[in-house]
């Protein structure tokens, strides 16, 4: 859309599932229609896959949501995140999703090969740095969760954009505990729940995960609200004509 006018849809540009599931009830503080590229009709396409090709997160959120607002219009968030472990130099970071190097696999099976990949690299790690081959040797696995959130939207006939991080850290187990979640969750033991991700419901893993926290302030920031406000009250009265 190169006309300058105003989209008041705002779209979720995602294609992980999980993703879906933790932002969507995050949005319900936002008074506008949010949408999925599912919704939308938009097909995967192979350009996707060229859009994380950065070494940051902030980078990579942010050409996602450029992407996609080009190619829709509307308002777009987007995030790129990971997992940084202390011990292996902070990887997997921008490479998490597909650290195992498997793109024949995707969604569960994707993530048991991801974290049988985690899994020997701390062995390894432990074994480098205190002589311990053992799954439950207990140096060398903080980490940290960390989320890039951007957001993209039309202002008059210029884009604007704003990209924020989240974290959290924790403790990576041996063995996996919980059902929930997806990712490196069943492995990842809160700091701040004492469990991890996989254990606890969905809207205590919001309150204090990488993702929530970088939405969270990404829609606290003066510009994204500001917009938002604005959107949302010409939507409220078109409604009322």
């Amino acid at each position: 859309m190169g006309d300058g006018v105003l989209d008041t849809r705002l779209v979720l540009a995602t294609r992980s599932a999980g993703k879906l599931k933790e932002l969507v009830p995050l949005m319900a503080v936002v008074d506008l229609t949010v949408i999925t590229l599912a919704d939308l009709g938009l097909p995967e396409s192979p350009d996707e896959d060229a859009l994380e090709v950065f070494d940051t997160f902030e980078a990579n959120a942010l050409a996602k949501a450029r992407y996609f607002a080009q190619l829709t219009g509307a308002i777009v968030l987007a995030d790129d995140s990971g997992l940084a472990v202390d011990a292996l130099g902070g990887r997997p970071g921008v490479y998490s999703k597909r650290w195992s190097g498997r793109t024949d696999l995707a969604g569960v099976a994707l993530d048991a090969a991801n974290n049988a990949f985690l899994q020997e690299a701390l062995r390894v790690a432990q074994a480098e740095t205190v002589g311990d081959t053992s799954p439950s040797a207990p140096s060398s696995r903080r980490a940290r969760y960390v989320c890039a959130a951007a957001c993209v939207w039309r202002d008059g006939t210029h884009w604007r954009e704003a990209v924020v991080r989240g974290e959290t850290s924790g403790t990576l187990l041996a063995a996996p505990r919980g059902t929930g979640g997806f990712g490196y969750d069943p492995y990842f033991l809160s700091d701040d729940l004492g469990a991890t991700f996989a254990e606890v419901a969905r809207d205590a893993k919001a309150r204090v995960s990488h993702r929530g926290r970088a939405f969270t302030a990404l829609l606290q920031v003066d510009a994204v609200r500001a917009h938002f406000v604005h959107v949302s009250r010409l939507v409220s009265e078109d409604g009322r004509r």
